[in-house]
Order: C-alpha cells, then sequence, then structure tokens
C-alpha cells in the first residue's frame, strides 16, 4: 500500500505507516474524524520518518497531528503503541490501552530491551536451545528506548466507547497478546481488528513478554466470538480491508483446523518429537516455505506457532507429552 490517506468510511480515513525492515510493509492507523478533531485506532511504530509521514497524509484531508485528541491502541506491539507515545509527547494527545496489556507494558519497561525473553523460553522447551541464543543476539542489538513504553494516560476496559458521533464496542480478544483488543462500531458496520483478524496472513500468537498460558486456545475462543456479532467491514492493521469479517473468521478457523491436522500428522511419521522437530517437518507462510529457509527470527515464531498448536492439542486429549531434559517431546495419544 502506498503512504496516503484513504476514506474506508465516511469520516474514516486509513493511513499505511511503513514499518523498517519488516515483512509486513506497513501498519494501518485509522483516523476517525470528530467535532474536536480527529482520534486514531492504533499508532504505529515510532521510527525517524514516522512524523513526517503522518503529516504529509493528513494534509491530505486538510488536517494535521497536532488536531489528533486522542489514540486508541489495540495492542502494545511497538508498530502499533510507540508512535501513539510520541503523538502525546508533542501535542498531548490521550493515549488508551487495554486494561489487560499492564503486565506486559511493565515487563517492557522492566526489561529495557527488545529480547523476547519469555518466547525465548518456549523455545529451548521446543528444543531449540541454538535459536534461541541465535535470536536473544540479535534482537540485543536492537536499539531500544524506554521513552516509547510509557504507560497510556486510561486503561480500557471492555464495553461501549465513545468516540465523537461513533459509538463503539471495547470487545477484549486474547491470543495474539493478552490484553488485544478489537474496537467494533456496530451501527456503521466496522471492525478496527488490530492484529487480531488479518485479511489475508494469520497473526503470531502469545507473541509477548508473560507466562505462557495456551495462548492458541484463548485465540481460537476469541476468534469463535467474533461470529456472535454483527458482521461488519474488516478494518486490519495489516493488509487491505474487506467486507466481512465473518468470512475471514471463517478461513482463519479453518486454516488451524488444517495446521491441528498437519501437525498431528507429522508426529504419525515421526514419532515422539519436539515442536522445532515438528515444526521444521511442516510448511510455513503463503508461499509454502521450508522452516529451514526462514530467517531466525521467523523461525521463531513458526516454533512458537507450533508449540502452541501441540499444546492445544494435548489440551484437547488428542496428544500426550512427557518432559526429556529441557524440552517437551510429543506424541499421539
Amino acid at each position: 500500500m502506498e503512504p496516503g490517506c484513504y476514506e474506508v468510511a465516511p469520516g474514516v480515513h486509513r493511513v499505511p505507516l511503513q514499518m523498517p525492515d519488516d515483512g509486513l510493509g506497513a501498519v494501518n492507523v485509522y483516523a476517525l474524524e470528530t467535532p474536536d478533531g480527529l482520534a486514531l485506532v492504533d499508532g504505529g511504530w515510532r521510527v525517524d520518518n514516522t512524523f513526517e509521514e503522518m503529516e504529509h497524509a493528513l494534509r491530505r484531508i486538510g488536517r494535521t497531528t497536532a488536531q489528533i485528541h486522542d489514540i486508541y491502541v489495540t495492542h502494545v506491539h511497538r508498530d502499533h503503541y510507540t508512535f501513539a507515545v510520541e503523538l502525546r509527547r508533542r501535542h498531548g494527545s490521550r493515549v488508551h490501552l487495554g486494561a489487560a496489556e499492564a503486565d506486559g507494558l511493565a515487563a517492557v519497561s522492566a526489561l529495557g530491551s527488545n529480547v523476547p525473553t519469555d518466547s525465548l523460553h518456549e523455545l529451548r522447551r521446543a528444543g531449540a536451545p541454538v535459536l534461541a541464543d541465535t535470536v536473544e543476539i540479535l534482537t540485543a542489538a536492537e536499539p531500544f528506548y524506554l521513552s516509547d513504553w510509557e504507560e497510556p494516560d486510561h486503561w480500557l476496559d471492555a464495553g461501549p466507547l465513545r468516540i465523537g458521533q461513533h459509538a463503539i464496542d471495547v470487545v477484549h480478544t486474547p491470543g495474539h497478546t493478552k490484553g488485544h483488543i478489537v474496537f467494533h462500531d456496530t451501527q456503521r458496520g466496522l471492525l478496527f481488528s488490530g492484529d487480531h483478524v488479518l485479511p489475508s496472513i494469520t497473526p503470531s500468537i502469545g507473541f509477548e513478554l508473560g507466562e505462557w498460558d495456551l495462548p492458541l486456545g484463548r485465540y481460537l475462543d476469541s476468534l469463535s466470538r467474533m461470529l456472535d456479532r454483527p458482521d461488519a467491514q474488516l478494518l486490519p492493521a495489516h493488509g487491505d480491508p474487506t467486507p466481512s469479517v465473518h468470512v475471514r473468521v471463517e478461513e482463519l478457523l479453518a486454516h488451524h483446523d488444517r495446521r491441528f491436522m498437519a501437525m498431528q500428522n507429522a508426529l504419525v511419521s515421526l514419532g515422539p518429537a519436539t515442536a522445532t522437530t515438528v515444526a521444521d517437518a511442516v510448511m510455513w507462510t503463503r508461499r509454502e516455505k521450508p522452516f529451514s529457509t526462514l530467517d531466525p527470527f521467523n523461525q521463531m515464531i513458526a516454533t512458537c506457532e507450533s508449540l502452541a498448536h501441540l499444546d492445544t492439542l494435548v489440551d484437547r486429549g488428542r496428544l500426550a507429552v512427557r518432559r526429556r531434559d529441557d524440552s517437551d517431546v510429543f506424541s499421539v495419544a
């Protein structure tokens, strides 16, 4: 998506902001017109050119960043949260974040680096200590700014929310992170989905600091609950808007059913195996890439996703697990 400002509904504009050195390319920030100026859904990733990029985009609709009075963030990952904090620093914009993200935000601040320590722990449980060491070295070298991770002005709970003339339901959708929320405008038929529902990829599961507590199970539960809500236009944080949330949710649920079957079948062929061995036995991304062709960061994501699927299959009684040395070994029950 080219940089700019694109109307997706009356008074609602999509602003794609570039993401540095990231395969996703851009994160969508949505600007909502209000009687007091502009409110944003998601803030974007604060890098050197983000402010100028946002200013240039908003000038296309006769607005400026100084008119942004509130920013409602779906979750605490840096491509959603850090530029919101920068806009507050520059203009006094109020920042809002889901209440269940408080522990994750505090953990990032306390850690003081981009090292995903809890994901590295899961890599070692998955039988990938060398990969864990590699990712730790790479992420420790990334720049980290504690000021990006200041607390929000307001912690959001699930329930009704008024943003100017926009009547919104705040919905807690754990899985991608524990405190992920989406913003559902049922009157206008719009769902600002963050990373919970994405149009062409599946979100990573449980990539955050904090206890690993069956994140895929939580994700599938909150994904299924989207089908109990009125259908809406999907306004995702990455990728193009699509006409139907329900259609994409059904596709995502079917995708995960296929992944469950692929991993269970891999264990039938392999015999008892770690999550890393299973990850190496299945294909990855929409392009069906072998695990060995992924870079270390995406190998980490793939391994943790495999572990999340295998843990859920154990929880459902379809697999067994036993401890061997420092790793979990899975087998068909």
